[in-house]
């Protein structure tokens, strides 16, 4: 009997893996709204007492003009946009059919003042709000450590 239980846990063990194999991946970091979709938003760790964190994310599927106006998250007291605005309140215009990519060398919005450090590999709640699209919730990831 000893024999047959092993051959059923390996026929059970096999078939749950290329089920799962084939099922399709579901994509945690991305966020359908009324009418865009907010992919990866991230940022890099910061060292204790930063100033600020760089918020980096992609805008796309959009299908009707809207603005980004606000963002909250946790781990900082407010967001501003970055880059040549720093210290302009969030006010991103998105129009119909583009495709932002945010990222800490070009358009992006800065986390600030940072109400703690943050950690690599950690993700905290993150809030948008979308003129058109309305609250949007997502995960902001910290992904790695920032070398500068």
């Amino acid at each position: 009997m000893l024999p047959s239980f092993h051959r059923r846990h390996w026929l059970r063990a096999g078939l749950g893996l290329a089920a799962a194999s084939c099922w399709p991946a579901a994509r945690a970091c991305e966020v359908q709204a009324e009418f865009l979709r907010v992919m990866h938003p991230w940022t890099r760790a910061t060292a204790p007492g930063a100033e600020f964190g760089v918020l980096c994310m992609r805008i796309d599927s959009v299908t009707a003009d809207d603005r980004l106006i606000a963002v909250h998250t946790p781990v900082a007291d407010g967001a501003e946009m970055g880059l040549s605005q720093r210290g302009v309140a969030v006010d991103l215009p998105i129009a119909a059919g583009s495709e932002i990519d945010m990222h800490d060398h070009g358009v992006h919005l800065r986390l600030a003042p940072l109400r703690q450090a943050l950690h690599a590999g950690r993700s905290y709640p993150l809030q948008l709000t979308f003129e058109r699209s309305g609250v949007v919730h997502a995960v902001l990831s910290v992904d790695f450590e920032r070398f500068s």
